[in-house]
């Protein structure tokens, strides 16, 4: 495994786990929430900014998920949300 190909891993890990822990918090809305990104941002901002060795405001980085999510939708809408966002966010940062 190449070190792109280690930190795009740990980075689609660390999104599927605030996926998880978003959706325990909305349990009782299914995990529905439209202000998703938000949630997400507040959860990811530090740990994410540890291991790409960025700084992200709340607001950047909700963003960036936002369009991750659009570029998925057009480009891979089959593919692994989480390796696909990785990838996304990896090239911003």
């Amino acid at each position: 495994m190449t070190p792109e190909t280690d930190l795009i891993q740990q980075v689609a890990d660390l999104l599927r786990e605030a996926g998880r822990a978003h959706y325990q918090a909305f349990t009782a809305t299914d995990g529905e929430d439209p202000e998703w990104p938000i949630w997400y941002a507040d959860y990811l901002r530090d740990r994410l900014g540890k291991l790409l060795n960025a700084t992200f405001t709340r607001s950047e980085l909700a963003y960036l998920l936002v369009s991750a999510e659009k570029e998925q939708a057009v480009r891979a809408p089959e593919a692994d949300w989480a390796a696909h966002y990785a990838r996304f966010l990896l090239r911003q940062a």
